[in-house]
């Protein structure tokens, strides 16, 4: 089996064409130099340099076809061992990371992404949309690393998460809404309004939301639509469906025909959080969560 001393050791022959030059520049003494070059071309069976005494050391055929072989697979070497020290300080590999719509709507996943990038350009990201208890699931089997969730009281074992973002509620209506008028709600203007609203086969989310705003305003709240997402409220919103409580950064995303509106005496402030596994292997993937909530702890109030 050919080796990468063998190549390094040949290839220096081949561009010096010179056993002494080459011997010197590998810093080790002619005869060992032409002992691996008569073994390397042993185990090929074939002649790889022309010798003569009287004439200067030349490649064969099979020696130039060869030397352009070598040069890649050194290459390719040196650069599998540049990946794995880069991978091992977690300057190398790939993240997957999850999030939940408002991750994105919020900036907190590009902010995050950003500042990675520029600490960490070799390593490769996948992102994956996926709603909060399927990225639980996900991050629990290990299709992904890290994910941006709506927090939980309660984590797969194994899983943790901190908080990364908070920001407050704003009541999403069709611009021809009769509430669309005013500046500013009260919680009690929603009673007898449908509401759309992400929500899962759970009791936490929110359901939470809703229940604490029917509480504010004197009535129950009764979900109408459930959406797997806020981008899918906000269009059932602007097609007069109903009303949807998202967070105040789905301002962002521009629907035709919507309205947001502000409430002023519904101060329920909701989170995302950054989930990943407690015992994570992966070099990258520690540097990812570590700078990650290092940003937002910056960030929050």
């Amino acid at each position: 089996m050919i080796d990468s001393r063998q190549l390094r050791y040949f290839t220096a022959v081949a561009e010096e064409l010179h056993f002494a030059r080459a011997a010197d520049r590998l810093d080790i003494a002619q005869s060992a130099l032409s002992a691996q070059i008569q073994q390397l071309e042993r185990e090929l069976d074939v002649r790889l340099l022309n010798r003569n005494k009287r004439q200067p050391v030349t490649l064969t055929d099979a020696g130039r076809l060869f030397y352009a072989e070598a040069v890649a697979a050194l290459r390719h070497i040196e650069r599998a061992d540049q990946v794995g020290r880069l991978a091992a300080r977690g300057l190398a590999g790939v993240v997957r990371v999850g999030f939940v719509t408002s991750g994105a709507t919020s900036g907190v996943l590009s902010t995050m992404l950003r500042a990675f990038r520029q600490s960490h350009p070799d390593v490769r990201i996948e992102i994956v949309p996926m709603e909060t208890p399927r990225q639980c699931e996900a991050l629990d089997g290990g299709e992904i690393d890290v994910g941006i969730v709506r927090p939980r009281r309660r984590y797969p074992s194994g899983i943790v998460a901190t908080l990364v973002q908070s920001e407050h509620l704003m009541v999403a209506m069709a611009d021809n809404h009769p509430l669309a008028t005013r500046a500013k709600l009260r919680a009690s203007d929603l009673r007898d309004q449908s509401f759309i609203s992400p929500q899962f086969d759970e009791e936490e989310g929110f359901a939470e939301v809703l229940a604490a705003l029917g509480a504010a305003g004197g009535f129950s709240a009764f979900l109408d639509h459930r959406v797997q997402d806020f981008v899918s409220g906000l269009s059932l919103a602007a097609a007069g469906y109903g009303i949807a409580i998202v967070p105040e950064s789905m301002a962002n995303f521009r629907q035709p025909g919507l309205r947001l509106r502000p409430l002023s005496d519904f101060d329920f402030p909701i989170h995302l959080a950054l989930a990943s596994r407690k015992r994570e292997l992966s070099p990258a993937v520690r540097a990812f969560v570590g700078e990650a909530i290092a940003h937002a702890r910056r960030l929050l109030p």
